[in-house]
C-alpha cells in the first residue's frame, strides 16, 4: 500500500513537472518598438494602420482556410518579382504594396495580408513578423494565428509552414489587438510536427 502511494505521488509529480509547452504557438513577450519600415508605411497608408483596438482572434484552421492560405501564398510568390529596395526605390528600406509587380519580403507580406483581409480573414490574426534567417539577416514573414498554431506565409517558401518548422529565429511581430504595437517573441527549444 505504501509503495503504491509513493508511486502514485511520484507519477503525479512527474506529470506536473514535465508538462510540455505547446510549441505550435509562439511565446509572446514584452511590448517592443515597431519596425521603422512599418511606421513609414503607415505614414503613407493611414487607412491600413488606423482603427480601433480589437480583441485577439484566431482563424479556425480547416480545409477551406488552409486552401485560402496556400492559394494566396503561392499566388503572391509566383506573381511578384523579388527586387531589393535599393534597386527598386533607390533607398535602403521602403515598405509598399508591390502594385508594379516588384518588391522585397515586406512587400510580399503586405500584399498577402491585404488579400487575406479582403477575403474575410481578421486583421488580428494576420501579423507582420520580423525574423532572422540562417545567415542572421533580417527578413519579414506573415504569421497567421490559427486555433491549431501559428503558421507562416513566406516569399522564400512555397509551403505554408508552422512557425517552429521554419529555419528562422523569431524576433518580434505586431500585437493581435493593435497592428501599431509590436511584441517580442521567444524561440522554441524544440520542434513539434506540424498539424494540418
Amino acid at each position: 500500500m505504501r509503495r503504491a502511494l509513493v508511486l502514485a505521488f511520484f507519477c503525479a509529480f512527474l506529470g506536473t513537472g514535465t508538462a510540455q509547452a505547446d510549441y505550435r504557438f509562439a511565446v509572446v513577450g514584452k511590448q517592443t518598438e515597431a519596425l521603422s519600415g512599418w511606421i513609414e508605411f503607415c505614414k503613407q497608408n493611414r487607412q491600413d494602420c488606423t482603427g480601433p483596438t480589437l480583441e485577439a482572434r484566431a482563424v479556425v484552421y480547416d480545409t477551406e482556410a488552409w486552401h485560402d492560405l496556400d492559394r494566396v501564398n503561392r499566388y503572391v510568390n509566383d506573381t511578384i518579382k523579388p527586387v531589393p529596395d535599393h534597386k527598386h526605390w533607390g533607398v535602403a528600406d521602403k515598405w509598399s504594396y508591390p502594385d508594379d509587380g516588384y518588391g522585397d519580403c515586406e512587400d510580399y507580406v503586405l500584399l498577402k495580408r491585404r488579400m487575406l483581409m479582403d477575403i474575410g480573414f481578421p486583421r488580428q490574426a494576420l501579423l507582420v513578423t520580423y525574423v532572422l534567417d540562417k545567415r542572421g539577416e533580417g527578413h519579414a514573414v506573415l504569421t497567421v494565428k490559427t486555433h491549431k498554431g501559428d503558421y507562416v506565409l513566406d516569399n522564400q517558401q512555397t509551403e505554408v509552414m508552422l512557425w517552429v518548422d521554419t529555419a528562422y529565429r523569431f524576433i518580434k511581430r505586431q500585437s493581435q489587438e493593435d497592428p501599431n504595437q509590436w511584441v517580442s517573441l521567444s524561440n522554441p527549444r524544440k520542434k513539434v510536427a506540424s498539424r494540418r
